[in-house]
């Protein structure tokens, strides 16, 4: 097999472009379609000051490198969520890229600032562990950020992250999360910086393909607390129409932006300061107040929202 660009020897086969490439050609493609994403969809200006939200895996150690390899001013933002030996190896992988490529990283440890990790919030909570450790991520995410001077949070969700959210809002017609659902979530003036996904034209297999090349170590398993995930299920659907048609995530998410742009783009969210923390909300007390409450009533409770 040839690189369809130089006619050297191909490392990687990409059907949904019909096309094959050579290490430097994929390396050069990766790059252009990062280029193509924050251009189309207006993700970045120069002034900008990036925070990415760094989990160990692939995808989010991937985006760091290409976006300090374009030159953007970055600040890796990594949650050591207490999930037993997944986040100690999380931790190390994304100290280790740090390490090796002199990259500013800040860390913040729930069990140091809630009392707990993800399983223990989940229990005291009453609620999903999943659904937990979103709304702690949510919240602490854009926090770091600002704390550390950023205007933008870049997340590192690729194309068929993208493509599984949007086959379950559509499945189950949830009309909000549709409208929400856009690569780009434009800051607000009461506390909430620009969110933007830059990695939604690659598939995991390519990101997985761009860290073996660049010799970057990642975090392989999956997250244990996600094994019964609803979305691993629709990637696993999605992954058999795209084996029997090749291009398919791609035309269903790409299609979707072109045709049905998410309201969120120019939607007024009616956002307000949360009442006890400060933090942007659609009512009166923003989903994470209210679990850390819930936290402090629980026997034993200790957590506390962090005030910013």
């Amino acid at each position: 097999m040839r690189c369809k660009k130089c006619r050297k020897k191909a490392v990687i086969n990409l059907t949904r472009h019909h096309t094959a490439f050579c290490r430097d050609c994929f390396d050069g493609f990766v790059l252009d379609q990062v280029r193509r994403a924050i251009r189309s969809h207006h993700m970045l200006q120069r002034q900008d000051r990036v925070a990415v939200a760094v989990s160990g895996g692939k995808d989010s150690l991937a985006l760091w490198d290409i976006l300090l390899r374009l030159g953007w001013p970055v600040v890796g933002v990594h949650i050591h969520l207490g999930i037993g030996d997944y986040s100690h190896q999380s931790r190390a992988m994304t100290e280790q890229f740090a390490r090796q490529h002199q990259g500013e990283l800040v860390v913040q440890a729930l069990e140091e600032t809630y009392g707990g990790g993800v399983p223990e919030l989940a229990q005291q909570s009453h609620r999903p562990a999943c659904s937990a450790c979103g709304v702690m991520k949510r919240y602490n995410f854009n926090r770091l950020a600002l704390d550390a001077g950023c205007t933008v949070l870049a997340t590192g969700h690729n194309l068929d992250d993208e493509a599984a959210r949007l086959l379950g809002n559509v499945l189950r017609w949830q009309q909000d999360y549709l409208d929400k659902q856009s690569p780009v979530l434009p800051a607000t003036q009461v506390g909430f910086v620009k969110k933007i996904k830059p990695l939604i034209r690659l598939t995991e297999r390519e990101m997985a393909a761009y860290c073996v090349l660049r010799k970057i170590d990642y975090i392989v398993e999956e997250c244990p607390m996600s094994r019964d995930a609803k979305q691993l299920v629709y990637k696993d659907v999605l992954n058999r129409l795209e084996a029997a048609s090749p291009g398919t995530k791609q035309n269903f998410y790409m299609e979707f932006l072109k045709r049905n742009r998410p309201a969120a783009e120019t939607k007024d969210l009616q956002l307000k300061p949360c009442e006890h923390c400060g933090q942007p909300t659609t009512a009166r007390v923003c989903s994470h107040c209210k679990l850390t409450r819930m936290l402090a009533a629980a026997p034993g409770g200790q957590a506390e929202s962090p005030v910013s």
